[in-house]
């Protein structure tokens, strides 16, 4: 089983150690064991059958996946790869537990289900039950993590239909054609940036499909070594996003980006799909990138001190850093100040902020003395993770009254006095023309 670890691509390791002070895990714990050139060793030395896989599991399960330390690496290491090998021997070793892959491989593919899920969150909100769960204290029966996300869980919102039905054109002759990625849990809780995104991107003159064939992206199926799960998703994406002839697929989602732009790694394998699934990782670009290579108008000005908490993803695999910083520096009225070590993760990591809640907060805590160093009054994010997670160290060092978290596509969507709906736009229903036959 060990043979199926990425032991060839240990050797690239010269251990160095420029990857030390770029580690979340390594600054916080201190331990050479966990930092990436640490686990890398371990990951070798399983594979050489000089120790066993539940001798390096607390190791590698800590790291955040952030990837950080392939971005400082001069020999470029691929760790991704590395620690990816090692969750499928784990996986393969102790299978997941049966509520965990009914999550992965049933619920969060399961459209249906899961506009069921952001029904019954709204209806919790909007009734009031929330308020009153947290003050008759029946949320103590959860563990500490979930309480204290259930705290900052966002205000659901419902999709605008009219923004997912057919394509919806700009005033103008498109600069772009491109089709829009919604994702799962992002349309859940933040169905209101998605909405943004689409009327942003047509604000910048593009023609934007929404398609409806589109499910899940695979990433946290992939984290957790279900590969197979994960190429499923990721052919049937192919398969839907190769109905129209875009010249982009975008989406606002740091996480997921990062996924669907190596899908051509993870499907490198199949000659069926290979090709397709390269063409398909080159089209896959952030919203960030597509309105900056644009070019947007605004029609307000702001105000205050902003910060960026870039998305780890976003920075590391999909390399994408300047866009976003351009754009907000952009934005007239607003003060942009960069944040200390800004490119160091926040803890959240998928569902690592869940599963390792204790080790999540002291890196948070860490994250969050760099922003009272510069008393920003707006922290923007670029992933729903992400932003949960700063909204959540704002709210351990109680500055819920003095700073603000939102994604970039809301303050972009602010300046431009663009709001989610078209009733009053220049653009009116009768411009979104369908897709029969596509």
């Amino acid at each position: 089983m060990t043979s199926q670890l990425a032991y060839k691509e240990t050797f690239d390791c010269v251990q160095c150690g420029y990857c030390l002070p770029a580690c979340p895990t390594y600054a916080s714990m201190g331990k050479e064991r966990h930092s990436p050139r640490g686990r890398i060793n371990l990951v070798q030395m399983a594979a050489e059958g000089k120790i066993t896989i539940d001798e390096i599991t607390e190791s590698l399960e800590l790291c955040l996946g952030c990837r950080a330390c392939e971005t400082a690496c001069p020999t470029n290491v691929q760790y991704g790869k590395i620690l990816e090998s090692f969750k499928q021997v784990k996986r393969a070793d102790a299978p997941a537990p049966f509520m965990e892959n009914m999550a992965l491989q049933n619920a969060l593919p399961n459209k249906k289900l899961l506009a069921s899920m952001r029904a019954s969150l709204r209806a919790y909100q909007k009734t009031g039950m929330d308020s009153v769960a947290r003050k008759s204290k029946a949320l103590s029966i959860l563990p500490e993590q979930l309480r204290a996300f259930e705290e900052i869980t966002p205000a659901v919102e419902m999709p605008n239909k009219q923004l997912r039905t057919g394509i919806l054109l700009p005033e103008r002759e498109p600069k772009a054609r491109v089709a829009f990625f919604t994702g799962c849990i992002m349309d859940v809780f933040f169905a209101k940036i998605n909405d943004l995104s689409i009327k942003l991107l047509q604000h910048a003159g593009c023609e934007v499909t929404v398609i409806k064939e589109q499910t899940c992206c695979g990433a946290l199926q992939n984290h957790s070594g279900d590969t197979g799960t994960s190429r499923k998703l990721a052919k049937e994406n192919i398969a839907a996003f190769d109905k129209g002839n875009f010249d982009f697929v975008v989406n606002a989602i740091g996480g997921c980006g990062a996924m669907l732009v190596e899908y051509d790694h993870l499907l490198a394998g199949d000659p069926e799909w290979a090709e397709r699934a390269r063409v398909f990782a080159q089209k896959n670009k952030d919203v960030s990138v597509i309105l900056n290579k644009l070019g947007i108008s605004f029609s307000r000005e702001l105000s205050g001190a902003v910060t960026y908490q870039p998305s780890c993803h976003l920075l590391n695999v999909q390399k994408v850093a300047d866009d976003p910083v351009q754009l907000l520096e952009s934005i007239p009225g607003i003060t942009y100040v960069p944040l200390p070590k800004g490119d160091m993760c926040c803890g959240s990591a998928g569902i690592y902020n869940i599963v390792h809640y204790e080790e999540s907060m002291e890196i948070l805590d860490a994250k969050m003395e760099h922003v009272q160093k510069i008393s920003p009054d707006t922290i923007v994010t670029s992933n729903p993770g992400c932003h949960l997670q700063m909204c959540l160290g704002v709210k351990r060092e109680g500055l819920e009254d003095k700073v603000r978290v939102v994604h970039i596509i809301e303050l972009l969507a602010e300046a431009c006095g663009i709001n989610r709906s078209l009733t009053g736009s220049k653009t009116s229903a009768s411009r979104l023309r369908g897709i029969k036959g596509e």
